[in-house]
């Protein structure tokens, strides 16, 4: 497989979670292609966790942008977010998840 026929088979969906605003993450970038090449270069310039799912992605991908995701996806996502919690953990030793003044 050449370099381009692997960029384009490559896709990456970006979520937000805000628990203050939103009653579940929503889609808030997705591509195939190139796109999803410099969605996934953002994530590592702004140093934002990357978590490989195929499968998660498939299902996702599909969705629009702004949209949160479906009940049906909250397990898999939840996964996510306890990964990106750990992820944060480790490379903020003591830090905070949250605003102690809230």
């Amino acid at each position: 497989m050449n370099e381009k026929s692997s960029s384009k088979s490559k896709k990456a969906v970006a979520l937000r979670y805000d628990s203050a605003k939103d009653t579940a993450p929503k889609i808030v970038a997705s591509g195939k292609g190139l796109l999803a090449e410099k969605i996934l270069e953002l994530a590592r310039k702004e140093n934002i966790p990357v978590y490989k799912d195929p499968h998660l992605v498939e299902a996702l991908i599909q969705l629009d942008i702004n949209v949160e995701i479906p009940s049906e996806l909250y397990r898999a996502v939840a996964e996510i977010l306890a990964f990106i919690y750990t992820v944060d953990a480790a490379n903020n030793p003591g830090g905070k998840f949250y605003d102690e003044n809230s």
